[in-house]
């Protein structure tokens, strides 16, 4: 199964009970944003530009909480921003997962190990064998030092303080747009490729699930990806989601005034996501895609869906967004809404979306975003005859095997030159075989 079975049937129920009970609109994923203070400043996201003037402030863990039992969703992501930095994260993780939620956390892994090594150190004083076994093993694969070692051997500095450990209802969910040439481009900083990799080798060797997030750019190598995705699959990556990228007003202004590239040579068309996404369903019958493959076929041009944006809420610092993740109305709407149920309620969700090949809103016009467009598809919206069965055997059935060539990936094709699309320069150096 692509999915664990547990939380296959806990969605699965999730759903049923709103399709009996007749409920219109409801929440399949919530995401979360507890601040939007980020150690990076990746090319693309508008999020620390829009939101510019409260970086500084956080979402109060009550809040998040409440969020989340608010709206119900059976799965929390937790995004920003970059979620490690919440100072609360271990407490909000616990939280949510005692309210038998799903919990993605969605990071740019810098700060993976070291939340990985205060469980490790919280493990030493219950279970010391068994943590010792892993040092071992994490010493020789140069994923710890032997300071690192010596350090999670004191135990932990605060023996009250939760931690984050490996749990079947949580992923890490790393960020990776590229290999590592690419992808230190967009984050705009050398070595964040390589401590991802790393981070998610520890991951994987203590017991956590892991997936990853992958946008797509107009200057996106889709070949890349896909030796991308075959080196992730050789480091045992448990699943992957993957979307369009989208000109978002707060993602635009920062590109034009910040870095002075035009948008519309870095976000995608409608016409451009097409074509980009041509081979998306043999990659799903390849790769541990998440989702609905009647999304895939929406990519790859091949049938219509309808957004639905509502079902993939985002509460943050300021409230419920409105209409969706990606744009906040300012006009003739509060933008923020106090509740899950006022932003149902007050949205006007008939003037969004594109239908018909129709914009609704003119900002729509090239979004074919995940968040927008797969609860269309999962919640069977716009079903066709088969498109039951179709998802039932794409989630239900047998996982991709890992592919073993994965290793053979140039993975670290070399560097930036050390700011990204700041210089507008990228590294000449040849590749070098990847460390797997």
């Amino acid at each position: 199964m692509r999915f664990p079975l547990a939380l296959t049937a806990k969605i699965a129920a999730y759903i049923i009970k709103h399709k009996i009970r007749g409920t219109k609109k409801f929440a399949t994923v919530l995401q979360l944003e507890p601040l939007h203070t980020c150690n990076l400043t990746c090319t693309g996201c508008g999020r620390i530009r829009e939101y510019s003037t409260s970086l500084k402030d956080v979402l109060p863990l009550e809040d998040c909480l409440s969020a989340a039992a608010e709206c119900d969703a059976p799965m929390v992501s937790i995004c920003g921003g970059e979620p490690l930095i919440y100072p609360q994260i271990e407490a909000l993780v616990q939280g949510l997962l005692t309210q038998k939620r799903i919990v993605y956390i969605c990071t740019n892994a810098m700060f993976m190990r070291k939340k990985m090594r205060e469980y490790l150190a919280s493990r030493f004083s219950k279970n010391p064998a068994e943590v010792e076994a892993k040092l071992q093993v994490l010493q020789s694969e140069e994923l710890i030092t032997a300071k690192d070692a010596d350090e999670i051997r004191k135990g932990p500095k605060d023996a009250a303080k939760p931690v984050i450990a490996p749990t079947r209802w949580m992923y890490w969910n790393v960020h990776l747009d590229g290999l590592e040439r690419t992808h230190d481009l967009i984050v705009e900083r050398e070595g964040v490729f390589k401590e991802a990799v790393l981070a998610m080798r520890m991951a994987k060797i203590l017991g956590y699930q892991v997936a990853t997030n992958t946008t797509v750019y107009k200057e996106t190598e889709m070949d890349e990806l896909e030796a991308m995705f075959k080196y992730l699959s050789s480091l045992g990556v448990d699943g992957h989601t993957i979307s369009p990228g989208y000109e978002y007003d707060a993602a635009k202004k920062d590109m034009i005034k910040r870095l002075n590239i035009e948008p519309e040579n870095f976000f995608l068309t409608r016409k451009m996501t097409i074509e980009k996404f041509s081979q998306i369903e043999e990659w799903g019958r390849k790769f541990t895609f998440f989702g609905t493959p009647i999304y895939l076929e929406f990519l790859a041009g091949k049938r219509d869906l309808t957004c639905s944006a509502w079902a993939i809420p985002t509460r943050n610092i300021r409230g419920w967004k409105a209409p969706c993740y990606l744009m906040t109305d300012t006009i003739g709407s509060a933008g923020h809404y106090g509740s899950y149920a006022e932003l149902l309620e007050k949205v006007k969700w008939e003037n969004y979306g594109v239908v018909n090949g129709v914009a609704k809103d003119v900002r729509c016009e090239n979004c074919m975003v995940h968040c927008g467009y797969e609860p269309t598809a999962s919640l069977g919206l716009q079903a066709k005859p088969g498109d039951t069965w179709k998802n039932i055997r794409f989630n239900f059935g047998a996982k991709p095997k890992p592919i073993d060539e994965g290793r053979e990936v140039h993975a670290h094709n070399g560097v930036t030159s050390g700011n990204g699309h700041l210089s507008g320069q990228k590294s000449t150096e040849p590749a070098t075989p990847a460390t797997v």
